[in-house]
Formats: C-alpha cells, structure tokens, sequence
C-alpha cells in the first residue's frame, strides 16, 4: 500500500514541477489538438475522481470544474493539484493496510472489482495523461 501511496504522491509531484516549470502561456497553448494544460488536468482529475470514488463513494467526473476556463491560471491549478493531494491523503489513511488492497469493491463499472486493480488502473490511466503533458511540452521547444 505505502508504493502505491507514493506512486501516486510522486505523480502529483511530477503534475505540479511540470505546470512550475512552464510559463502562463504555455499553459493552453495550442497547435496540439489537447494543451499541455488540458492533459494535465485530466490526469489530476482522474485521481480526483479515483480517490472521491473511494473515500465517498462519488465517481463523477469532475470535468465542469476542471475546465481551462476555470482553472486558467497556473496558480489555479497548483491549487487544485494540492487538493487533489488531500484527496489521495485521505483515500490512503482510509486503508488499514495490504490486507485490504485485495478486496473487491462497488465503482461504476460493472462487476466490482479489487481496491488494488482500482488503484493501478487509476495509476495508469492518470500517469498517461501526465506523459501526453510532457510530450506536448517538448513539441514547443524541438
């Protein structure tokens, strides 16, 4: 359980020195079908959404206020990352340990399935769109 925690706490690090390391226009930048921004975003959003699916059982994607419009600032979504970390926090202390990882749980696909393989597909999906961020990063400088 601890990996994963710091899988999880090392990729909203990794979210957070990539929107630090870009100047404001970067942010939304386009040629690229999706911005860096965007990108960014859902990758935090899907652990948004993992991590207030686990600790209150709400799996709504939280696409209305993880829109650009909303979050058009890099402060803005400094912020936001930050309370994507309290999120993962939370959902990490409500683990008692390993044990647990292998129980299976009610989300909304539709078999349940285990805490462990929710995480990692989580995991997964969000540090893919971490690395779609960086690759939109290095078009802007090649």
């Amino acid at each position: 359980m601890d990996y994963l925690d710091g899988e999880f706490s090392r990729l909203i690090t990794n979210l957070k020195q990539l929107v630090n390391s870009i100047t404001p226009d970067v942010l939304y930048r386009r040629p690229p079908s999706v911005t860096l921004g965007e990108n960014l975003l859902r990758s935090a959003a899907t652990l948004e959404q993992a991590f207030g699916g686990l600790t209150a059982n709400l799996w709504d994607d939280p696409f209305e206020w993880t829109l650009p419009e909303t979050l058009s600032t890099t402060e803005l979504v400094n912020e936001y990352l930050s309370e994507v970390d309290a999120a993962r926090q939370r959902a990490f202390r409500s683990i008692a340990g390993d044990r647990e990882l292998t129980k299976n749980i009610l989300g909304p696909w539709e078999e349940p399935r285990s805490l462990f393989a929710v995480l990692v597909e989580t995991l997964i999906k969000a540090s893919d769109y971490h690395g779609r961020a960086v690759a939109t990063l290095k078009m802007f400088f090649e």
